[in-house]
């Protein structure tokens, strides 16, 4: 089969009927200045002037490039992306019962599948039979033309008498090249009017803007699913599938869209609707209890201060250090590793974590000095039971003592059975022989920042 016969049977792939349509979702603004001035226009004219406009460009664009930036994947797409648009205009037409045996047909089939969902198997088969094969044998064997010389049934036996079917890419700046660009735009024009459609509707109830309306809601959702989950396989499905495909579908009939269209503006159902909404919100408001106070913490700093190692034997004053998040005892990893304490010089400069504020004015000293060393479980160190609440570092000799004590309290517990857990500090008022370092613990309680706008 030569070229000439090849390009005979092969053509681009293209909706040449009616253009893919717009969904209008809600009311289009109302257009001002110059754009009123394209009512008085048909749609024709407006069409055809756009894509006249466009062309012009689109030629002029290719007039000044290079041969290797004509073929774009705008191009590529624009050429190929016809078989979409053919078939959903063909899904338009058969839910919106242009040709009424069409859609009583596939009716037929859904009702057969819903009854017996194991046919699923067979469809995609005979879809392959009844929409490729069938459509191309009939390609290469056409019935003969209509002529007062032939009568009788169109019979498909003997050679074919045509060439193949082939799909090609649309020609640029062909009527289907520009065909297939009005649809695609006309699908993305659909996508965002309902994707903004979706938002408006969905939004005001699942963001929590209103709270009361969102926790109902997630309550009500968190329900069902606890209820499918039980009863979901006792529920008829075949049955729900098929009243609700039929009901989709009638729903696409223009006798039903008028009804639909009628029974809007009745003043009884906008009635009822407006008295179902009220009890919905009269529910919300008396079973749905939120907090009204944002939660609080509290939160702490250590007030550490240092000594100098040359007198601690003498009456040495301690020298204010650092206000830091950490105790810095003598078994802390940063006191380890010996990385010198982090934090910052004076009280003023102690900020809320972030998300949070100050919920009081001041801070609080905490005077159980012991109780907050027994949950860290802090060793080597010395506690004042009165006065400033200071926490000690214990010196080396009573370390080295206290460690020794510890080992022989655990030997006396192996043999003498069950006693009391010796203690990892020590009481005292820190007059004595002490370490380099003391700290003690201030508190004060924090609340949620509510926020009254998303952060930039």
């Amino acid at each position: 089969m030569d070229d000439t016969e090849q390009d005979v049977g092969s053509e681009p792939f293209a909706n040449r009927d009616e253009p893919i349509p717009i969904v209008a979702v809600s009311s289009p603004p109302e257009e001002t200045g110059a754009s009123s001035t394209a009512k008085h226009l048909g749609k024709r004219d407006i069409i055809k002037g756009s894509s006249d406009k466009l062309k012009e460009k689109l030629q002029d664009a290719r007039s000044h490039s290079s041969p290797e930036e004509r073929t774009t994947i705008q191009d590529r797409i624009f050429s190929t992306i016809g078989v979409a648009f053919v078939f959903q205009n063909r899904l338009i037409r058969l839910f919106a019962w242009r040709v009424p045996t069409q859609t009583l047909s596939f009716l037929a089939v859904y009702t057969f599948i819903c009854l017996d969902p194991y046919l699923l198997a067979v469809f995609p088969i005979a879809a392959c039979l009844f929409f490729l094969m069938v459509p191309a044998f009939l390609a290469r064997h056409p019935p003969p033309p209509s002529s007062d010389l032939y009568h009788g049934t169109y019979s498909i036996r003997g050679p074919p008498v045509a060439p193949p079917r082939t799909i090609k890419p649309a020609p640029e700046l062909s009527k289907d090249f520009f065909r297939n660009m009005r649809d695609l735009q006309n699908s993305m024009e659909d996508f965002s009017r309902l994707h903004d459609s979706l938002i408006a509707l969905i939004t005001p109830y699942t963001n929590f803007s209103n709270e009361a309306i969102s926790s109902a809601l997630f309550m009500a959702l968190a329900g069902s699913a606890c209820v499918l989950f039980i009863a979901a396989n006792h529920l008829p499905w075949r049955a729900i599938f098929l009243v609700g495909g039929w009901a989709v579908t009638l729903c696409g009939h223009p006798n039903a869209q008028s009804f639909v269209l009628s029974v809007q503006g009745n003043r009884e159902l906008k009635e009822r609707e407006a008295e179902a909404h009220s009890r919905v919100s009269k529910w919300v408001a008396d079973d749905i209890a939120l907090d009204a106070e944002p939660e609080r913490r509290e939160v702490e700093i250590f007030e550490l201060q240092h000594r100098d190692s040359l007198a601690l034997a003498s009456s040495g004053e301690w020298e204010p250090w650092l206000f830091t998040p950490s105790p810095y005892d003598p078994l802390s990893p940063s006191r380890i590793a010996g990385e010198r304490p982090k934090g910052t010089r004076f009280f003023e400069d102690v900020g809320a974590p972030p998300g949070w504020r100050w919920a009081d004015k001041k801070w609080t000293l905490d005077l159980l000095s012991r109780e907050w060393v027994d949950e860290r479980i802090i060793t080597g160190v010395e506690v004042e039971m009165e006065g400033e609440r200071w926490v000690y570092d214990m010196s080396k000799e009573d370390r080295v003592e206290e460690e020794h004590s510890s080992t022989s309290s655990s030997k006396g517990k192996k043999k003498e059975g069950k006693s009391k857990a010796p203690k990892t500090w020590d009481e005292g008022t820190g007059t004595g022989l002490v370490g380099e370092w003391r700290r003690r613990r201030w508190t004060r309680i924090v609340r949620r920042e509510v926020r009254t706008s998303e952060p930039s």
